[in-house]
């Protein structure tokens, strides 16, 4: 992608089902999960690199020993930053007790972040400061063991300001407002009662306090306190929890729209929000590792006992597309074929904007998330190729010689490799044509290989903004004199907010949305304009399920291909010699190509759930007024 999006977050939970003399035996270290935990993070730093953060628990302790170990940071390198510091910290402990070495029990008892319940996460910040103290996992503290909370999630949600407003009906005192907090402290609440309740029980049963506490741990009904919880939710999420003595789960949103893979066999249980992450660490089959229901959870009680529980009601699957195109890892099997797939169908109207002139056409690719993609439409370039080049043959019968047969086989798409990122330039300059003129050099361009009469093709995951389009590449493409230029974005036009977990938190910094406003003064119909703001105001005080999304009819007067070229416009200037015409998937190719993934709001406004046309309708707001805020 060329613009730079902060967006997702990844999560992994390990736990250990046997005793971690077994995995020192086995694999030779008895930090085992702390290795494996490594590995999953170090697989997903893809999803975030603002922050990592990483806790463990350990089992049936004894009074006054740590049980519960957390490290966070916000370092260059966090995920390194963390690891280096567990790995220290370990060094140091079996340096000065050397007795430790061959020991597992005085290892658990004395070294942390040893521990049979592990979880990791990597963030990248979409809201608030990108502090230490912003970074999962969070932990809610408590005396007694059952009440300890530690949370961590890829989420988020829509009615942050509704659910806050809860705890303090509740009684609560938050000490911030944020998704994340709130979320913790909504779920701790019912831990605490259902904690208290099990507590009162066991002493009509005649049970003391201390002999209470492992039968809390068998009684207590994680599912139970999820429904409680969870019940007013509205948003995007894959939640993750260890409660401190050491029941576990992961709960994923009902429409499905983050992700949430995982594993088990009679050693381990593992959750990632990668596919791959979890076959590449623990060297196993695509198909033994599963996808989380939307609206279930996964629990793994204290015990090692794993339950699968509908918490929420399923509603329409709409698992994020987006995520699929760009954010995802690529060397998932089915995202690979569903990235290519979106190549091949862009092909048809690349060879349009070429007039079938494959010979006198360089294809390309912006790196590097689009590669698959541009694999895809190689292939099928290649296949009309061949189909081209059977036709003239049989068409030329005995009359063609075994020279120019030979220069009709010879023909093949040309593909080059025309842009690289050449650093990540850091605008220290303030003044504007000073930051333009740096921005302007992101990417480096191969001379040599196009000549004036040439079409150049470029594909790139998506468009987002355009800013790096317009302010670099399009002006180091054009440097290599092609006759014209035709940027292709695999995913459709982006023309709604994301509320459930990427930061396009306003409407005005999409391209398509800005194309759509010009459009409309171009067209004299800028009066919808107003009418959309004043239908959106209307609805500011209705429940979520009655907010229709009116923003829709920004775009309503317009075609794709009319929008298309009013991008291609506003991307390209008169400094530009050559032609330039930016092409998009259509929404009904995103379907064929992903068919399981039909979360597709951010190109069609069709939100999941119902606070999303709350969201969008608030950007629009936000837009009209001229107030930078975030809409939700």
């Amino acid at each position: 992608m060329s613009d730079a999006l902060k967006h997702e977050c990844g999560i992994a939970v390990i736990r250990l089902l046997k005793p971690l003399e077994y995995y020192k035996e086995k694999y030779g270290s008895a930090f085992y999960g702390v290795n494996k935990m490594y590995l999953m993070m170090e697989k997903q730093h893809n999803r975030g690199q603002d922050g990592a953060g990483f806790a463990s628990i350990k089992l049936d302790t004894k009074p006054g020993e740590r049980y519960i170990s957390r490290v966070r940071s916000v370092a260059q390198q966090p995920i390194q930053d963390i690891f280096g510091r567990i790995n220290e910290r370990i060094n140091n402990e079996l340096t000065a007790h050397p007795e430790y070495a061959n020991n597992v029990a005085l290892q658990k008892q004395h070294i942390p972040y040893i521990g049979e319940v592990l979880l990791g996460h990597v963030r990248y910040g979409t809201f608030g400061k990108n502090s230490e103290e912003s970074v999962h996992p969070f932990l809610r503290q408590n005396n007694w063991m059952h009440r300890n909370l530690i949370m961590a999630g890829n989420f988020n949600m829509t009615n942050v300001k509704e659910l806050f407003a809860n705890l303090i009906e509740l009684g609560q005192h938050p000490k911030e407002y944020t998704d994340t907090i709130t979320i913790m402290e909504k779920i701790g609440h019912f831990l605490d009662d259902a904690v208290s309740k099990i507590y009162k029980d066991l002493k009509k049963e005649g049970y003391n306090k201390r002999e209470a506490s492992p039968l809390i741990a068998e009684r207590l009904k994680v599912a139970k306190i999820l429904r409680r919880a969870a019940k007013n939710w509205d948003g995007g999420y894959a939640m993750a929890g260890l409660i401190g003595h050491g029941d576990s789960f992961v709960l994923r949103d009902p429409a499905g729209i983050r992700p949430a893979y995982y594993y088990k066999d009679d050693e381990i249980v593992v959750v990632a929000s990668e596919r791959p992450v979890i076959q590449t660490v623990f060297n196993v089959n695509f198909e033994d590792v599963k996808e989380l229901d939307p609206g279930k959870a996964i629990i793994i009680k204290k015990s090692g006992e794993v339950r699968f529980k509908q918490i929420l009601e399923p509603l329409e699957r709409k698992s994020c597309s987006f995520e699929r195109i760009y954010f995802s890892r690529g060397s998932d099997a089915e995202i690979y074929q569903e990235r290519k797939m979106l190549g091949k169908l862009l092909m048809p109207k690349v060879l349009e904007a070429i007039d079938n002139d494959t010979k006198n056409t360089v294809f390309s690719y912006i790196p590097n998330t689009a590669e698959t993609s541009f694999f895809g439409m190689i292939e099928t370039a290649e296949a009309y190729i061949n189909k081209k080049k059977t036709h003239t043959i049989l068409n030329g019968q005995r009359s063609l010689s075994a020279e120019k047969v030979t220069e009709i086989l010879s023909e093949r798409a040309r593909i080059e490799k025309i842009a690289i990122k050449d650093v990540k330039l850091r605008t220290f300059i303030t003044e504007d044509s000073s930051r333009d003129d740096l921005v302007a050099h992101v990417y480096d361009v191969t001379y040599g290989v196009i000549k004036p009469e040439d079409n150049l093709v470029i594909i790139d995951d998506s468009i987002v903004r355009g800013t790096t389009l317009k302010m670099s590449i399009l002006k180091m493409l054009d440097r290599l004199n092609p006759k014209k230029i035709i940027v292709v974005s695999s995913a459709p036009q982006i023309r709604y907010p994301d509320c459930y977990g990427i930061d396009m938190a306003n409407l005005e910094s999409l391209v398509a949305f800005r194309a759509a406003l010009d459009l409309l003064k171009d067209a004299n119909k800028y009066h919808i304009v107003e009418d959309v703001y004043n239908k959106c105001i209307s609805q500011t005080d209705l429940d979520d399920k009655h907010v229709q999304n009116f923003v829709k009819e920004i775009y309503d007067p317009f075609s794709d291909e009319e929008i298309s070229d009013k991008i291609s416009e506003l991307l390209s200037n008169e400094s530009i010699k050559a032609e330039v015409k930016i092409i998009f998937q259509p929404v009904e190719n995103l379907h064929k190509a992903c068919p399981d993934h039909l979360g597709d709001w951010y190109f069609t406004g069709n939100y999941p759930t119902v606070g999303g046309n709350r969201v969008v309708n608030r950007a629009f707001i936000n837009f009209f007024e001229g107030n930078n805020e975030r809409a939700y």
